[in-house]
């Protein structure tokens, strides 16, 4: 059996440019900083709001989801590390996306979202309260994208 995904260095140094660039951006904390960066990569992994992440590739693939964003989107840790971002919302819906991600991009986070996504599975969400911000590095350069929320309604 392999070790959960917040015990990976990666992930962990990850978590701390998540939370590290949500208070830049909102000044506050996504949740309570206790301990070292280990145990705040398990306390996001296992928090009850969801996060999810992407880089900056050409076409974002996702690079971390919490344990509710893996539930929501009915997904493995190995199979959301391999989805392009755009795939978490049906086509109809992907034109609205990026204009959010752009809007956030530009601002640095947007904290009004509302939309559609989609699961793996096909069943549809409504994501609403949602708070999207860049990912920063050490100097304060854009290495990715996030979003937290904890409200959604399942649609029929």
């Amino acid at each position: 059996m392999s070790s959960p995904p917040w015990m990976n260095q990666t992930i962990v140094q990850w978590t701390q440019r998540l939370l590290d660039s949500y208070r830049h951006w909102m000044g506050t904390e996504l949740l309570e900083r206790i301990g070292d960066p280990e145990l705040q990569a398990h306390a996001l992994f296992e928090s009850p709001v969801v996060v999810v992440s992407h880089g900056l590739q050409t076409d974002p693939v996702l690079n971390y989801g919490n344990r509710m964003a893996l539930k929501l989107w009915e997904m493995t840790w190995e199979q959301l590390i391999e989805t392009p971002s755009r795939l978490t919302a049906e086509p109809v819906n992907r034109a609205e996306r990026q204009w959010m991600l752009e809007q956030a991009r530009v601002r640095g986070y947007l904290d009004t979202y509302r939309g559609v996504r989609i699961s793996r599975s096909g069943r549809r969400f409504l994501v609403e309260g949602a708070v999207i911000w860049n990912v920063l590095d050490a100097h304060r350069q854009q290495i990715g994208q996030a979003a937290t929320f904890a409200h959604w309604t399942w649609l029929s």
